[in-house]
């Protein structure tokens, strides 16, 4: 029923000819289908190798949206409606709107056919791998893509190596970057107002985008969550929300405070709904550029004016100054006519810069919490990472905080208080803390493969033997996913088997068949 509803525009009747936008909606446990060992294995190596910001969520599904509405008086209501919504768990935005872009226009034309023969080329394609060249046919046209990988320098180039189609048949279509917006031209309308949303965004504060359009609210959502590339945005976001959403109910209550989520509407009614939330964007019908948006930032307490005006709403008081150099610079590249393409590469590159300023105190804090790998002995237990302590980790920004790398001012010792206190930050920080795990385990499981275990086996008594044998065993099992060279795996297997003829035969046969 959700997907019914978020497959047409919302109080938009006025919208003719075609619309292309997208939704993300949760999965209900009971609606999940089981994946097979395939499908698991698939995704958690496409998760494991591709950028955090373009995992796949458990439980979210991604629906694009191709929205055709055109006057038809052969037809009882005098409108040919329909849509044609492809499901996918994968966020590869750009790329899944040009395949509906190839897909419905066909299946308007010519029927359930089409479908059909889409269908048959999607179940042709290779499964989806981050950092490898894929060419996809689909409806006569090849598309060629490269999903970035997580190796892949940030904010390099995405685009396919080179083409790899022969004569006499057709050059691929290339499609530059599976997954970005055009953040400039979504960004224009709010422009002024920058690295106040990256606050909001970085921070998970709960932000509404009231647009006219479901494309301009999907768009503008979207390019709001990658702000904080190569961060992962872990709250909840929905960038075409509707009032019969299943969630309708918990994200507008008034009996608590709004929820950590960004939402992205275009019924009139949210906004009286929403009109309590703390942060919201409205936007106007055509838009805005940068030149054109004069307006200040307004009190979330005048909020009645919200259906009328566009701007930015807020109760955030931001803790970083906004950088007016960066306005100036793209006002100027809009004056001398500078491509879309490149004031999109620019915006994107200044946020990535301001991105990594911020997290790189962050990641050699945690780098500093590691034990030293002198340390690590094979005939103790691995070694785990020192606690996260935020009192001293914020002893070390005024020595070497993000003022070294970023020419933004403000109190960056604030927003980080801020940050620790949002899922953004524990999500990250669990993912680090298991990816160090991961190399700590690496390095123990190295220094037992080159230890004198026999050596070790000839002072201690039978029970620490034991232990042991099951620790070594216990490593072996974990060694794939730990990604542990193949000669280490076998040097390890055979320092097991030795150990083993150590003991008495009678306890060497038990642990053999346990």
């Amino acid at each position: 029923m959700n997907i019914c509803y978020l497959s047409f525009p919302d109080s938009n009747s006025g919208l003719m000819g075609n619309v292309q936008f997208h939704f993300r909606i949760r999965q209900s446990a009971a609606s999940q289908t089981p994946c097979s060992d395939i499908t698991k294995t698939v995704l958690e190596e496409y998760n494991e190798n591709c950028p955090t910001a373009l995992q796949t969520d458990d439980g979210y599904l991604y629906g694009f949206v191709y929205f055709r509405q055109v006057k038809d008086k052969t037809l009882r209501r005098g409108y040919f409606q329909k849509s044609v919504v492809l499901l996918t768990k994968l966020p590869l935005i750009a790329f899944f709107n040009q395949v509906l872009d190839l897909i419905a226009p066909e299946y308007f034309d010519t029927g359930e056919a089409s479908l059909e023969a889409a269908c048959h080329h999607l179940d042709q394609w290779p499964l989806p791998s981050a950092g490898s060249t894929l060419n996809l046919p689909l409806l006569g046209t090849v598309l060629q893509i490269r999903i970035p990988c997580r190796l892949d320098k940030p904010g390099a180039s995405s685009l396919p190596q080179s083409p790899t189609h022969t004569n006499p048949s057709p050059a691929p279509f290339i499609i530059p970057s599976v997954h970005e917006t055009e953040a400039f031209r979504v960004l224009a309308p709010v422009l002024p107002h920058l690295n106040l949303l990256w606050e909001l965004v970085l921070t998970t504060e709960p932000l509404v985008v009231m647009a006219p359009t479901p494309t301009t609210a999907a768009d503008m959502v979207q390019t709001l969550v990658s702000l904080i590339a190569p961060l992962k945005f872990c709250a909840d976001y929905r960038p075409f929300f509707t009032i019969h959403d299943s969630e309708f109910k918990e994200y507008t209550t008034r009996t608590a405070a709004p929820p950590a989520v960004i939402l992205g509407v275009t019924n009139p009614f949210f906004a009286k709904t929403l009109q309590h939330w703390p942060h919201i964007i409205r936007i106007a019908e055509s838009g805005g550029s940068p030149s054109s948006q004069k307006h200040k930032l307004k009190k979330a307490s005048g909020m009645k004016s919200v259906e009328q005006k566009p701007g930015v709403y807020t109760k955030y008081k931001s803790h970083l100054q906004p950088d007016k150099g960066l306005v100036k610079r793209l006002l100027k590249g809009v004056q001398t006519g500078r491509p879309v393409e490149v004031q999109s590469a620019l915006l994107r590159r200044y946020l990535l810069e301001l991105t990594q300023s911020f997290m790189i105190p962050l990641e050699r804090y945690v780098a500093s919490l590691m034990p030293l790998q002198k340390n690590i002995s094979p005939y103790k237990s691995t070694p785990t990472l020192r606690p996260f302590n935020p009192a001293e980790f914020l002893a070390t920004i005024e020595s070497s905080g993000p003022q070294l790398t970023s020419g933004v001012k403000g109190d960056w010792e604030g927003l980080y208080r801020r940050f620790f206190r949002c899922i953004n930050f524990s999500a990250w920080y669990n993912a680090r803390y298991q990816e160090v795990s991961n190399k700590l385990n690496a390095l123990h499981l190295q220094a037992l493969s080159d230890a004198d275990l026999n050596g070790w086996v000839s002072n201690h008594g039978e029970v620490e033997v034991v232990d042991l044998v099951l620790r070594l065993r216990s490593k072996l099992a974990t060694a794939p996913e730990l990604h542990v060279p193949q000669p280490t795996i076998d040097k390890l297997s055979l320092q097991l088997n030795s150990v083993l003829t150590t003991l008495p035969d009678d306890l060497r046969l038990v642990l053999q068949a346990s």
